[in-house]
């Protein structure tokens, strides 16, 4: 039986989301051709009323695999920074500005592809969802194609990255990079410096995050 073709994913959401239920559905999203070609679609996961919300660009490949964000290496990279800039992942929510892998074949690789404008405004609904139900603080935009989809696409990472910023969407919004811009940095010594710039920028949301640890290890 064939899908009914949709323009976005407005329509799929519910009355009264919820975290779970906003998963099931989008589990079945048709809203643009991607889910044609990604195994599965990924959804965010995290504490459900997290402060912090970080954005992402799209599943990579082993996101793909696992039906999980941020497991492979820029994921793992990510742990590392939040771990540095005294962040416990435990405490905030990850997602992606789009729920599937989009990819081009190289061999027997599947690279990344950027996606398009018609592919993130089909998604859109999604992200809005999410932060409509999480009602994070802050929402952290890794890359500019997360921080183009909320903030416009003029908005350049390069020049207000770390600045924390306005939004309709979270009472703070802050961009950075995305870290799997410094899994492809040339060499091990601009790596490191990118990495600690990185962590500065995380360092910024770090007291909204640890008022939440606190409250939590209060209540136990």
């Amino acid at each position: 039986m064939a899908r009914a073709a949709i323009e976005t994913a407005a329509p799929l959401i519910p009355p009264r989301p919820t975290l779970a239920l906003l998963r099931e559905i989008a589990a079945g999203c048709t809203a643009c051709d991607l889910y044609k070609c990604g195994t599965q679609t990924v959804f965010g996961e995290g504490r459900g009323q997290a402060r912090a919300m970080l954005v992402g660009e799209q599943p990579g490949d082993s996101e793909d695999k696992a039906g999980r964000p941020f497991v492979g290496p820029a994921g793992k990279l990510l742990d590392k920074a939040l771990l540095a800039a005294g962040i416990d992942r435990k405490l905030v929510y990850v997602t992606n500005v789009v729920k599937h892998f989009k990819w081009v074949p190289r061999g027997k690789r599947r690279l990344h592809e950027k996606p398009n404008a018609r592919e993130i405004a089909a998604c859109r609904p999604w992200l809005e969802a999410e932060i409509a139900v999480v009602k994070p603080r802050v929402l952290v935009l890794l890359g500019a194609t997360a921080a183009q989809a909320i903030l416009g696409r003029s908005f350049k990472v390069t020049q207000q990255r770390g600045q924390i910023l306005a939004s309709d969407l979270a009472p703070r919004v802050m961009a950075t990079v995305h870290p799997s811009s410094l899994l492809r940095a040339p060499d091990e010594e601009t790596r490191r410096r990118e990495t600690q710039r990185f962590v500065e920028d995380l360092s910024g949301i770090a007291p909204l995050v640890a008022d939440e640890a606190e409250e939590a290890s209060a209540t136990h």
